[in-house]
């Protein structure tokens, strides 16, 4: 793979998995009747913009994730208050705009100074009009307009806390569930890339080792190792040499439609571990439907288990700074398993999103997993948490998420100055 694929398909990687996590909220709470915003992917400023419908599409400029901003989340960028001059614009005896500057420059629209409103509940807004309060009924999608931005107007019932408890958590929930669902079909993807092993063979034997030494080649295929079928097992395989450290141990061996044994003794590397020196080829076979789902459920138990292993290292201080790795790290990763092949990169991808699922799921402030917490404390409570308490722990979360990044990807970029 050339270098523009290797970046094209980096940069791909990445909007895949941001972009189904943060459809996975878009699509629920669109479901569940909720006025979204924006849908971004990435942070800071925007790159790119365009609304369709409701809703304003950003591509960002750091690559750091993504996020729907849903009406009633925060408090709104942009209000009305009593005692301003606006301009509105009717259409069938309903408000649809309300312009809050260059009035003068307003055509067709009605100018006074707001007497009082309601935009969550009634609907209506009355202003003076040269002395005279008139009352009009606003239209449940009117536009807010001020230094030439649109804001849509949230009903109450387009809001996210409107919505039952269920509903609420099934929007937030569905982020990491898309990623678990990505997973699982890439992982399949994967399996029907690489086939079924049905061999496990030697791919090199390396010189100066055991294996050479014993005139083991390429395409050699280890049936039994110490009388011990070892099929397609080659972890299996590696703990017995292992283990075997000076002890002659014997391989059955088919070459060519012929079988026969060689007897090796391992030697231990830097760890101790016994080596014989080969690596492993698989001669493969296509997967059934049946091992496809099966493959990929195993496959997503067994990282899963990696993953929360690597969680377990953090929470008890077993790492160092050079061992977490942001944005960059990843960058970096992918483009050199890119270079291996497209099954390699499927199976990264794969792993990449079932990490984003189950990291978002953690009860880290700002984090899909904690705002679940907040919803769950305020179904046994029976009733919500105060928002203005909730925001500032999020936000507090969000920060601390940040400044972690910066740091990771400081070390990042020093280890890539440092050629390490």
């Amino acid at each position: 793979m050339g270098t523009l694929g290797v970046i094209f398909f980096t940069v791909l990687v990445f909007f895949v998995i941001v972009t189904i996590h943060e459809w996975g909220h878009f699509y629920f709470a669109k479901r569940a009747g909720i006025l979204v915003r924006e849908f971004a992917i990435g942070f800071g400023p925007k790159l790119f913009s365009v609304k369709k419908g409701e809703t304003r599409y950003t591509l960002r400029l750091i690559p750091a994730g993504g996020f729907v901003r849903m009406a009633g989340e925060d408090p709104e960028l942009v209000e009305v208050q009593p005692g301003q001059t606006i301009a509105v614009r009717m259409k069938d005896g309903a408000v649809t705009r309300m312009y809050l500057d260059r009035l003068d420059d307003r055509s067709n629209t009605v100018r006074g100074e707001v007497v009082s409103l309601d935009l969550e509940h009634k609907l209506v807004i009355r202003l003076d009009i040269e002395g005279d309060v008139e009352e009009f009924s606003v239209h449940p999608q009117a536009l807010i307009i001020t230094r030439g931005q649109e804001t849509q107007i949230a009903p109450y019932d387009r809001q996210f806390g409107s919505k039952p408890v269920r509903k609420r958590a099934m929007a937030i929930f569905a982020g990491p569930m898309m990623n678990f669902i990505l997973a699982f079909v890439l992982f399949g993807v994967y399996v029907q890339l690489a086939g079924v092993p049905e061999k496990l063979m030697i791919g090199e034997a390396t010189k100066g080792m055991p294996a050479h030494a014993a005139k083991l080649q390429q395409g050699d295929v280890i049936y039994a190792i110490n009388g011990e079928p070892i099929g397609t097992d080659f972890e299996r395989m590696i703990d017995l040499i292992g283990e075997s450290v000076g002890k002659p141990v014997k391989l059955d061996i088919v070459r060519g439609g012929k079988s026969f044994t060689v007897t090796v003794t391992p030697v231990a590397d830097d760890h101790g571990v016994g080596k014989i020196g080969i690596a492993p080829m698989y001669e493969t076979r296509s997967a059934t439907i049946g091992e496809t789902v099966t493959k990929s459920a195993t496959l997503m138990k067994d990282m899963t288990v990696l993953i929360f292993d690597g969680f377990k290292m953090l929470v008890t201080g077993q790492f160092k700074l050079d061992d977490l790795g942001g944005p960059v790290r990843t960058a970096e990763m992918t483009s050199q398993i890119a270079r291996q092949g497209i099954d390699q990169l499927t199976s990264w991808t794969a792993l990449l999103s079932l990490y984003l699922g189950i990291f978002n799921l953690l009860p880290i402030p700002a984090l899909d997993g904690s705002r679940l917490i907040f919803l769950g404390l305020e179904a046994v409570r029976r009733r919500p948490i105060d928002p203005n308490k909730e925001s500032m722990v999020h936000f507090i979360g969000f920060a601390m998420l940040m400044l972690l990044m910066v740091v990771v990807t400081y070390n990042d970029i020093l280890r890539l100055v440092r050629g390490e």
